[in-house]
């Protein structure tokens, strides 16, 4: 019967075998993590969200409130001063107060620096945040700038000395307490040209009070420089209206014109544009503004409150505790069948070595390849123990027939004749034979069996084959046939291929009885060489075909020579088969067939 080497062949992966996504140990850890991360990443973002608005919010009111201080402050200065010579302190106080960067340029096209708070830090802005000119000022930050968008506080030639304003405060006192002996209430109010006005609750009381008091007429009428500003004002607006054909218009000493003048947008115009050319001289001349943030410097308004740092605090809590409470569950499922594994690798001796498997993951895979190992593993002791066993019994036979004989003619029993003789050198033969089967099969397990190849047919190599076992084969009364189909040539060594094909067609022949048939055959398929070895003897059980090519196994228990060989011709078949790349199967109908079917690369 036929013997097979235990080769476990690596078992391809297959839909029934693989692990299904939502079971596989990578899907799991993915969501895990996406799980943590998703918590993670709402809960900054809702942080970010709740937080940064708060601050944006805060830092918008601050650097709004902020740079409409300083576009005032520089203003002011502006309408004062008839240069900007000495601003840069003012510049300097408010950069400190606050924390920006302020810059002043000329409008020309150099964009000439008049003041920077901190020169050569960075370039500045493409587009500037503002432009100081107080007589073009904005209305929305200086509501009584009225309809000219004059800063009220530009008076040029207007404004009255300080010995002015003295004589005239003294009149003003004077003729408010002579109101008031009179019996009317009344109070002092000051302009900013300085020029001081009585207020009273009645028109008409306050003009019978005027021609009663006597200082009332010089408080009434206007100073020397008053006059001579505003007949300079009224020349210049006569002259714009003169070059447009149009009447001239008159102001009084508050700058307003007679009811009925200036009615028209081109009237209002020349006003405008007249009191415009006569402050130019006393106002610094516009410059462009531009506010940034200083260099390096961080996001002002960000700081957090206690509030916003204890909820950061808790939140970040609670999302280590989610992450640690997830990777400790997920864990101990991970590390459990780790540790059984490691505690049974640890243990190899220990009989029936098993593991549970307790998941269906690549860990439970793991789990059950291991037992796969284990029965494996014990399989091979047994088997290494058998062939221990089996070598022994192999090699005692011989041994004792070779040992009994020498004794025999020893004793005087036996005649060293050449029956003696013949008996000896046969078992020494079969020792040899066996010997011989157990270093190649040793030298192919190893991988060190040399091949010589060559290019040969393989229909030449059958009819050789069929030949050296023609005398067997005629003399159990079995016909040995040889079928070739096509082109068989391929690249071997033909004598451990003849070995091979030897082994197959012996083993048929020795389990085929009398009157039975043993077929060769050879054909190609692609670009593979398959050699097929039939015969219709006794056939092999389905529970004996995973044991045919074991090493010294036997299908008859007895173990007798006569009806099987060494038990090692069909595992050397193998062996020297996938030497040469290729793979021997066996198929079996009991009673019916057996097929051995070598598949060689060409």
């Amino acid at each position: 019967m036929r013997t097979e080497p235990a080769v476990h062949a690596e078992t391809p992966e297959t839909p029934e075998t693989r692990v299904p996504l939502r079971r596989s140990l990578l899907v799991r850890l993915l969501a895990s993590s996406l799980l943590v991360a998703l918590c993670a990443i709402t809960a900054t973002a809702w942080l970010a969200v709740r937080t940064t608005t708060s601050a944006i919010r805060q830092e918008q009111g601050q650097v709004l409130s902020d740079d409409t201080d300083i576009y005032k402050t520089l203003t002011d200065y502006a309408a004062v001063h008839p240069s900007w010579d000495g601003v840069t302190r003012t510049i300097s106080q408010l950069a400190d107060r606050t924390n920006r960067r302020i810059t002043l340029t000329a409008q020309d096209r150099g964009r000439r620096t008049i003041a920077d708070s901190a020169p050569g830090t960075s370039p500045l802005p493409d587009h500037a945040f503002a432009v100081i000119d107080p007589l073009q000022v904005d209305p929305a930050l200086f509501p009584d700038a009225g309809a000219d968008r004059i800063d009220p506080r530009v008076l040029g030639p207007f404004r009255l000395s300080a010995v002015q304003r003295q004589d005239l405060l003294r009149s003003a006192n004077t003729l408010r307490d002579c109101i008031r002996k009179l019996g009317f209430p009344a109070k002092v109010s000051v302009s900013l040209s300085g020029h001081p006005s009585i207020e009273t609750d009645d028109d008409a009381k306050e003009a019978y009070a005027l021609v009663k008091c006597e200082s009332a007429l010089q408080l009434a009428l206007a100073t020397p420089g008053e006059l001579k500003a505003l007949d300079s004002l009224n020349k210049l607006i006569r002259t714009c209206l003169a070059h447009q054909g149009r009447p001239a218009v008159v102001l009084d000493l508050t700058l307003s014109p007679k009811p009925g003048d200036a009615d028209t947008p081109a009237e209002q115009n020349c006003v405008n544009s007249s009191r415009r050319e006569q402050l130019a001289a006393y106002v610094a001349p516009a410059a462009q503004l531009f506010v940034s943030e200083p260099a390096g410097s961080a996001v002002p308004g960000f700081d957090l409150s206690q509030a916003n740092t204890i909820r950061i605090i808790g939140v970040v809590a609670l999302v280590l505790v989610l992450t640690m409470t997830v990777t400790v569950v997920i864990g101990v499922r991970l590390v459990r069948p780790l540790r059984a594994l490691t505690s049974a690798v640890r243990n190899p001796g220990r009989p029936q070595l098993r593991v549970p498997v307790t998941t269906g993951d690549e860990i439970g895979r793991l789990t059950a390849a291991f037992n796969d190992l284990s029965a494996h593993r014990e399989r091979t002791e047994a088997q290494r123990k058998a062939m221990v066993s089996d070598i022994a019994h192999e090699l005692r036979t011989p041994l004792s027939t070779i040992r009994s004989w020498l004794e025999a003619t020893q004793d005087g029993v036996l005649t060293p004749d050449d029956d003696v003789t013949s008996v000896l050198l046969e078992e020494t033969l079969l020792l040899q034979h066996l010997i011989d089967d157990l270093r190649d099969l040793a030298a192919a397990e190893a991988g060190t069996l040399q091949l010589h190849r060559e290019l040969l047919d393989a229909g030449d190599l059958l009819h050789h084959v069929a030949t050296a076992h023609g005398g067997q084969a005629q003399s159990a009364r079995i016909t040995l046939d040889v079928r070739t189909d096509g082109d068989t040539e391929l690249y071997a060594d033909p004598m451990r291929l003849r070995q091979a094909v030897g082994n197959l067609v012996s083993n048929a022949v020795r389990h085929t009885p009398p009157g039975g048939s043993v077929t060769v055959r050879s054909r190609r398929t692609g670009n593979t060489v398959l050699i097929q070895v039939s015969d219709t003897g006794s056939g092999i059980g389905p529970e004996d075909l995973p044991h045919v090519f074991d090493r010294f196994w036997r299908a008859e228990k007895s173990r007798n020579r006569h009806t099987g060989g060494s038990g090692l011709g069909l595992s050397i078949a193998r062996r020297f088969t996938e030497a040469h790349g290729g793979s021997l199967s066996v198929t079996s109908s009991p009673g019916t067939e057996t097929v051995f079917t070598l598949q060689l690369p060409d």
